[in-house]
């Protein structure tokens, strides 16, 4: 089948291509271990010589069969997953970056994800400079320094919605002779694939829209293939010879698929954050029916947003398709069939109006998560991004009367219904 079919066949036809008499359904390689019968094939294996599997914490064919599903959908080279999408951001970053060293971010990434190169990297060594998305490229450029190692950002910011400028950024590192990472996790490959707009690394939550039904933990990081790492001289790791493998070379080793694998044979291998068998398997379950999913959600969202902007009792709509929103431009160009499912409204009044309207909710269920089938709803400033500083909630314009909305696929009539329901217990 050729390589240009479209992302909806992907979604269902990538990744596993069964064999005549084998499976048509991905089976789950739910075993630890690998058996061979020669002593010198295991060697190869261990040295990176040859391709295989001998134990699932670096590989396994159900994990492969998904990554490489998700790698073909984003128009990458090489793929893995991993536990969770936040230890694919950490070791996106952590593979290219060590004492001593630093990196730029996006200023509006998810809280967590801030803390983590903030609080949690600074203890490695590991500095972040963290810059406004919307600031001009000449203001972020003054930020890079001969130890910057990469640039990273978000798609759709968590949740502001604020739309990252990918060729903006991109330029930028390719200009410093650095990696570019994407967090595609909020846009989907269905909505966009940041490696067409020069994107290095994408890297996922697929917890979120994925998996879509929040049974599965898991991440990806997807390598582009595109990245030149011998050039700069800044990751002798990635291209000198490594003596945990008697000195080769994982460009040499891996050609496109070197950051990926990498990350597989050091920092999984040594730090363990795999996902399992199972679980990737039902992540594959979610990856399947995305396109259909995307679409509800977004025709979904468009009608939401203009109930809430029409709404008496709203202060302000954070969509990037209204007009009035600071990155309508880009989404317009970016995000042509729509989405941005997970954003904020500010109701009128403060923390006691927002909590009455949540806890009013029945459709609406309020937890810790985004980008379900069912909607959802949390109030920001006190739970997922409490840890920020009352300075890094302004930023990110999150306001004790802030209400994080994930509009799920639910009947359009009846999410109305909810969300009105909610307002009427605070008039």
């Amino acid at each position: 089948m050729s390589q240009k079919r479209s992302i909806e066949t992907t979604c269902i036809q990538g990744g596993w291509q069964p064999k005549n008499g084998e499976p048509r359904i991905l089976p789950i390689y739910q075993s630890t271990t690998f058996k061979y019968s020669t002593s010198e094939q295991m060697g190869r294996l261990f040295d990176l010589e040859e391709n295989g599997y001998f134990y699932t914490r670096l590989a396994n064919p159900t994990n492969d069969a998904v990554a490489n599903k998700i790698c073909e959908m984003e128009g990458g080279a090489a793929a893995m997953l991993t536990s969770s999408g936040q230890a694919a951001n950490f070791y996106a970053v952590f593979n290219i970056c060590n004492a001593g060293d630093h990196f730029i971010c996006s200023s509006t990434v998810y809280g967590g994800t801030s803390n983590l190169f903030v609080v949690t990297m600074k203890k490695m060594g590991i500095e972040v400079t963290l810059v406004d998305p919307d600031a001009p490229a000449e203001e972020i450029e003054k930020e890079f320094r001969p130890n910057t190692k990469c640039v990273f950002g978000e798609s759709l910011a968590n949740p502001a919605m604020v739309v990252l400028d990918f060729e903006k950024f991109a330029a930028l590192a390719h200009k410093h002779g650095v990696p570019f990472i994407v967090d595609n996790t909020f846009a989907t490959p269905y909505l966009v694939r940041p490696i067409e707009y020069g994107a290095d690394i994408v890297v996922h939550s697929a917890t979120k829209f994925l998996g879509g039904h929040g049974t599965t933990l898991g991440g990806i990081i997807i390598d582009s293939g595109k990245f030149d790492w011998t050039v700069s001289g800044k990751y002798p790791a990635i291209v000198e010879p490594n003596p945990s493998y008697h000195g080769v070379s994982f460009v040499n080793a891996a050609g496109p698929a070197a950051f990926v694998t990498y990350i597989r044979a050091i920092l999984l291998r040594d730090t363990g954050a795999s996902i399992s068998p199972f679980a990737a398997f039902l992540l594959l379950q979610g990856i399947e029916t995305l396109s259909l999913r995307l679409e509800r959600h977004a025709e979904n969202t468009k009608k939401v947003v203009k109930f809430l902007n029409d709404h008496q009792l709203v202060e302000k709509v954070n969509h990037p398709s209204l007009p009035s929103h600071p990155d309508h431009s880009l989404y317009e160009k970016y995000f042509p069939n729509g989405g941005a499912s997970i954003f904020t409204f500010d109701i009128k009044g403060g923390k006691e109006e927002a909590y009455r309207f949540i806890d009013h909710l029945q459709i609406f269920s309020l937890l810790a998560n985004v980008a379900d089938v069912k909607s959802l709803v949390i109030h920001p400033s006190t739970t997922t991004h409490s840890q920020l500083s009352a300075e890094e909630l302004a930023e990110q314009e999150i306001k004790p009367n802030t209400i994080r909305l994930s509009v799920g696929t639910e009947h359009i009539e009846d999410i109305i219904e909810d969300l009105q329901h909610g307002f009427d217990a605070v008039k």
